[in-house]
């Protein structure tokens, strides 16, 4: 078919919808249901919310950190097809850690604002319980010569098993959430950047239990019925509800859990995000095509900023970065911002970010402004609640507050949000929304 130069002018990406699983403790009532089936439940969930005909649909964007191996690398083209989308719908997989989602969403709002598509879904999903476990180097160099040969006989097999140390090689490697350059745990670089700042112990069960809080009040509120939508299991049971939010927890029972990652240490499993298993998405439109359909945009995506960090360093102080350049690419500064939302991976690295914010010398040094960009409370954040809460699908954390603050800002009247996430890596992301 023939192909016209792209002359639109640039448009508005507006979200019109988003919907998410319930956000799972990892290895629970999802344990069957890998990172694609996640998010197939995701997008039927999304689509039989916000009906769309498919022929509509330009493109699906989809995010995983915790990819199905040997299975499927474009996770995204398996959903369309587990769905039951046209085969001819074009999908895409990204990961960038725990800025996955986001990016899915940036990167949709960048091709409908260029005026390459109208309509698409961005999202992503993620099953730590179906995490790959490793076997040992020594076993797969041994073995992947006979099971990868399509001339390999029985005899070969039990020769291969007369060569395998039930020691050293059957024994599987522990799966962890470990930095490739540095070695540390994400959990030992947030003590160390806790150490760096004076973030005390106390005060991170307080900010954990200010999550629980608001998230617990949020949901009895009814705040996220409609953007919860349940999933059935292969054994039949059909989940409704997170499993992770404690709206009875206090900084007492906070205080009696042990230290996590370093053995007189301040972050424990109360104040860091849980091993989650969920998927979210969002729908989202040019404004002209959202009203053309007669959808109600709920948000515009306004601007994005993306940061790396040395890791060596402070892995996760990310955000004061990318917050204050999203804000400048927006037109704004901190006081025309009306809601902030921050990624709670850890109570310390939340804090931190917080207290980077509103640092005159690290403002001026590291994003040549004249001042501090924005002396936050941590009352001030995560109005809603954050991840501490609800826990933390890596690739489907993004999404889930792009959802969750573009109803919120719809709702309240509000007319702006600012979202900042850190990520594995060293890396960040912030996004602004602003109200339609």
């Amino acid at each position: 078919m023939p192909v016209k130069k792209n002359t639109a002018k640039p448009r508005r990406a507006v979200i019109v919808g988003g919907v998410r699983t319930p956000f799972i403790r990892a290895f629970g009532p999802f344990t069957q249901l890998d990172t694609i089936a996640l998010g197939t439940a995701c997008v039927k969930g999304l689509l039989n919310q916000f009906p769309v005909e498919w022929k509509e649909l330009d493109s699906l964007v989809w995010g995983g950190t915790i990819l199905p191996g040997g299975i499927a690398v474009n996770i995204g083209r398996e959903i369309i097809f587990d769905v039951g989308l046209p085969d001819t719908l074009e999908s895409y997989t990204v990961t960038r850690a725990c800025t996955t989602s986001m990016l899915s969403t940036t990167l949709a709002a960048a091709s409908i604002e260029r005026g390459d598509a109208e309509v698409i879904i961005a999202g992503g999903s993620d099953s730590t319980s179906n995490v790959e476990v490793r076997m040992p180097p020594t076993l797969v160099h041994k073995a992947a010569p006979v099971v990868m040969s399509a001339k390999s006989t029985p005899v070969d097999y039990l020769k291969l098993l007369t060569k395998i140390h039930p020691k050293n090689d059957i024994v599987p490697s522990r799966p962890s959430i470990r930095e490739r350059t540095t070695g540390e745990l994400m959990g030992e670089s947030a003590e160390k950047m806790a150490g760096m700042h004076g973030i005390s112990r106390e005060d991170q069960d307080a900010f954990a239990v200010q999550s629980h809080s608001r998230a617990a009040k949020a949901l009895a509120a009814g705040r996220f019925a409609k953007e919860i939508v349940p999933v059935e299991t292969p054994n039949g049971e059909t989940v409704y509800a997170d499993n992770i939010l404690r709206g009875d927890t206090s900084v007492d029972k906070m205080a009696r859990l042990k230290p996590a990652f370093k053995e007189d240490g301040t972050l424990t499993a109360g104040n860091s995000s849980a091993l989650t298993d969920g998927a979210s998405a969002v729908l989202m439109m040019s404004e002209e095509k959202a009203k053309a359909l007669g959808f109600t945009p709920l948000a515009a995506v306004t601007s994005w900023s993306y940061d790396a960090v040395d890791p060596n360093d402070q892995l996760l102080i990310g955000p004061a970065l990318s917050m204050p350049k999203a804000a400048a690419k927006a037109g704004m500064t901190a006081d025309d911002i009306d809601i902030f939302d921050i990624h709670e991976a850890f109570a310390a690295q939340v804090l931190c970010v917080i207290k980077m914010l509103g640092n005159d010398e690290f403002c001026q040094q590291r994003l040549g402004l004249d001042k501090a960009f924005k002396k936050l409370d941590p009352q001030d954040i995560n109005l809603l609640g954050g991840s501490l809460a609800f826990g933390h699908p890596f690739a489907a954390t993004g999404t889930r507050m792009i959802s969750t603050m573009a109803n919120e800002l719809h709702e309240s009247g509000k007319q702006s949000a600012l979202l900042g996430i850190c990520a594995g890596g060293a890396l960040s992301g912030a996004m602004v929304l602003e109200a339609v």
